[in-house]
């Protein structure tokens, strides 16, 4: 029997908060990492958090829906902290190619190795 949406729902997805700088608006942005472009924006961090999470149930629920594979929480890995500028070149990079942030640093940084 496989997984029905409530046990999606009911996982808790890490997330990352950055603030966004003045120069894009100001105020929060809320990601998650296991959950492609599944993000939430606000003023403050709470009502960044609150946009998330309603993000993150309809993304579930869509996904669900599709029968599009839905990930499981995983191991992040470490956190570093980067410019806004530099973080804004990486997510736009990531976007063309379809990928999250992470994952696209991932893999660029296995090319490394």
């Amino acid at each position: 029997m496989g997984k029905d949406l409530k046990y999606y729902r009911k996982l808790k997805y890490p997330f990352v908060v950055r603030p966004v700088t003045e120069f894009e608006d100001g105020g929060y942005i809320v990601e998650y990492p296991d959950l492609p472009f599944c993000i939430g924006t606000g003023n403050t961090i709470w009502e960044a958090v609150e946009d998330a999470e309603k993000t993150k149930d309809i993304w579930l629920e869509v996904s669900y829906e599709q029968g599009d594979e839905i990930p499981e929480p995983g191991d992040t890995g470490i956190f570093i902290k980067i410019s806004g500028e530099l973080y804004r070149v990486l997510a736009n990079k990531a976007l063309k190619e379809g990928l999250t942030v992470d994952r696209y640093i991932e893999e660029n940084l296995k090319k490394l190795l």
